[in-house]
Parts: C-alpha cells; structure tokens; sequence
C-alpha cells in the first residue's frame, strides 16, 4: 500500500474504497487458509501390511529408530540416515547434545539404551525384541557430518546389535565424505555440505569410475532385497491428506501430510509395499516446500517397484510444543511415553499405514494431471 502524505485528506469514498479492499483481502486469505487446511481424507490402497519399512533423516532417523524398535512386528526394516540410538534422550532434552555426539570423549552409552528397550519390551509398552532378529537396518553416517556425529551413529549401530538385530541384516555405510543430508543423485547441496534443505548429492567410486550415490536406492533394496531399476522420472502422483484426523496439534504434526502414489498402486487391493520416509528438523515442508517428497530419489524407485512412500509432517512449534525446529520427537516434547507403542506420534504414523493397507475405493490420478505434483 502506498503510504499517504501528512497533509491529505482522505475523503469518505478513499475510506470506504480502503476498508473494502482490506476487507476483500481478509476474506481471500482466510477463504485461501480454509481451503489449504482441507486436504482430503486418506484413502485405503489395499497395501500389504506385510511389507512396510521406515527411513529418515536426523530427527526422522531417530523416529525411524523408535518406530522399528517399537512397532518390530509389522515394520519390517528401516533406513538410519544420521541418527542416534532409541530412548537416547532418555526423557530429557539436556541429553541431546551428547546422543548428536557434540561432547568429546562422551558418546552415547548403546548398553544403557538396550536396557531401556528390554526393560519396555518386558513391561508390553514396544513389541517383543525378539521381532528385531529378521528385520533389516540401513545405516549411514558421513564423515563430514557437524551435527550428528559418527561416535554417536556408532552407538546406533552398537545399540540395534544388542537387541538382536543379526550382523548379516546390519549395514553401515560411514566412509562418504557427506555433511548431514540425504544423499539423492544430482540434488541439492555438494557432498560434504551440513545446511539447507539437507539434501545433498555424492560421488562414489575409484577415481574415474565415479558414480552417483543414490542412498534411497541404497536403502530400500537392502531392506527388500533386489528391486527394478527406478524410473526415469517418476509417473505417479503425490497426494496431500488430512493428518489432523490422526494426530492433534499439540502433537506438533501438520495438518497436512503428503503419499507418493505410483499408477501400479492405484487399483483396489493393489498389494503394494508401504516405506514411510521422514524429513529432519527444518525440512518439512513448511520449511523446504516440496524438496524433501520430490527430490530426495524415494519416488523413483517406488514407481518401478509397487511402492507407495508416506511423507508424514512436523512443523516448527514456538508454544507447545515446544518444537522450534520441526523436529520429531526423539526426547519428549509430546509426552514422556515419546518412545512407546502409545506415543502419539508413532500412533499416528502407523494409523495412516493401517488406513494404507484397507482395502475399499482408492483414487485414481486424473488424466490431465502433471506426474509428481501434488494433488488437493
């Protein structure tokens, strides 16, 4: 608006003029809100209930973690990218800083955290441990990496082998000189870098053989096993949904999460594999808009292979919760039962799988759409 001089004077036809348009302006923005916090309803895919992994980042390698620990009997595998280990935190934020491995000479103690977890398995409050024994666990720790540090992902490691997790289905990736990021071919920042929007790309390989690393291809094919080579460029569809059905907001979670459709996934009873994949802190979409669902490789590879790929969200929370970050919840802002079957975080990701695996009416790209943008 252009400011008014001092010395005019403004008329009641300017004032009325004025107050419409601010009037109009009010009402376009909240019609433009109501509209963005409707996104539809989940839908059921008839998804496999069998074949459902988890991978993340940061924060979201830490609830990958918690949720492979606690949900052992139906998640089947889970990709580790710069993470620490369950319970870490322990209940109490002072602890962060040593499960990021940011307090020389004292990483985190893996012993303390599996006697946490059989202490919780004991009690009924995260599945039997002995569910971890077939499961398969990807993990990588790049040597550039300032905020999650390798004596802290060495403790993950440590930790997954006492509870029961076998050496053959354990795979640790640590000798890439990459910052703290997903690494995706031909995406966002160089190799060693540790900022925004933490996704980075990577060559690997003697020299002169080099090759990009593609650690979502990486990831999945040691928790499925040998897959298809992934398209070229992804066909499917990305949907936004509800989640406030699944999750309140002083969970800390958007009203809006996000699933990668690919066109084999779209009839009935399609019996497709589920991967949840969950963004670190200050990457959700919020944050780096549609970075994290679109480029870091996940929906190239679910297209070749039958796989829908659930990008649940947390948004950066000034109040309560406390979450100024976006981060998800690896020391109890949500509640002490953070690390349990009952969180509410957790609850809320394995209720959007159980709705992905119901069989009923899916819904079917439309034919003008543009593959890979997102769907209201």
């Amino acid at each position: 608006m252009k400011r008014l001089h001092k010395n005019r004077t403004i008329s009641g036809s300017d004032k009325k003029r004025g107050l419409g348009q601010i009037a109009a302006t009010v009402c376009l923005t909240l019609l433009c809100a109501g509209a963005l916090a409707q996104a539809p309803a989940l839908e059921a895919y008839g998804a496999d209930p069998s074949q459902t992994s988890v991978s993340g980042l940061s924060s979201g390698a830490y609830m990958a973690v918690q949720l492979q620990v606690a949900y052992s009997k139906d998640i089947i595998g889970a990709g580790v990218i710069a993470g620490g280990p369950y319970y870490c935190a322990a209940n109490n934020m002072a602890y962060a800083s040593i499960c990021m491995g940011q307090v020389p000479f004292f990483p985190p103690n893996p012993a303390i955290m599996a006697g946490f977890a059989k202490d919780f398995s004991r009690a009924r409050k995260i599945d039997p441990l002995s569910h971890l024994a077939d499961d398969r666990v990807y993990v990588f720790s790049g040597t550039q990496d300032t905020i999650q540090r390798q004596p802290a992902v060495d403790a993950t490691v440590s930790f997954l082998q006492q509870v029961g997790v076998k050496p053959q289905n354990l795979k640790y990736v640590n000798n890439f000189p990459a910052g703290h990021a997903v690494i995706a071919p031909g995406q966002g920042n160089d190799c060693a870098a540790n900022e925004s929007p933490y996704i980075s790309h990577c060559e690997v390989g003697d020299k002169g053989q080099e090759r990009p690393y593609d650690q979502a291809g990486a990831l999945l094919q040691h928790i499925y096993g040998p897959l298809n080579a992934p398209a070229g460029t992804p066909s499917g569809q990305i949907v936004a949904f509800d989640q406030r059905v699944y999750a309140a907001s002083s969970t800390s979670m958007a009203d809006t999460g996000y699933l990668y459709v690919p066109r084999s996934c779209t009839e009935a009873g399609s019996g497709c594999k589920v991967h949840v994949a969950l963004h670190g802190c200050v990457q959700s979409a919020e944050s780096v808009g549609d970075r994290f669902y679109t480029e870091t490789g996940y929906n190239r590879w679910a297209d070749s292979n039958r796989l829908l790929v659930l990008y649940p969200q947390v948004n950066p929370s000034a109040s309560r919760p406390y979450n100024p970050n976006g981060c998800w919840d690896w020391w109890g802002y949500s509640g002490s039962n953070y690390a349990y079957k009952s969180a509410p975080q957790m609850k809320a990701i394995m209720q959007m799988v159980d709705r992905l695996t119901q069989t009923g009416q899916v819904m079917t790209p439309k034919p003008d759409a543009q593959p890979g943008r997102t769907k209201f």
